[in-house]
């Protein structure tokens, strides 16, 4: 299991999308430890416009992991990438014909 930590605080959107995006790329169940920023002035100043901060258990802390691609390089580095679940996030979607479609008279329409 890994084990993260991550600095955020109450409704912090971005630090929501970090936490949805570790758990779908990471090659192993991972626990996450939220630090909240707003109990500690301390947390403020150092952590404030750098949420959500993602850090392992060496203490490598990793600043807008909300980007997929530093996310994916970080968690690669690690061993913890899972390509698979990378590659369903980047590619893009087989186009396939709309269910129920059809022609007449040179024009198409859903069903």
């Amino acid at each position: 299991m890994i084990q993260l930590s991550i600095y955020t605080t109450l409704g912090c959107h971005l630090c929501a999308q970090l936490e949805a995006l570790v758990t779908t790329l990471a090659n192993q169940e991972v626990a996450l430890h939220r630090i909240e920023i707003s109990d500690n002035d301390a947390l403020v100043e150092r952590y404030g416009v750098r949420i959500p901060v993602l850090v392992d258990g060496e203490g490598v802390e990793l600043d807008r992991g909300f980007d997929l691609e530093r996310l994916s390089a970080w968690l690669q580095a690690r061993g913890w990438l899972d390509e698979v679940a990378l590659n369903a996030i980047t590619s893009p979607p087989e186009k396939a014909p709309p269910v129920g479609a059809h022609q007449r008279g040179g024009r198409r329409f859903l069903g």
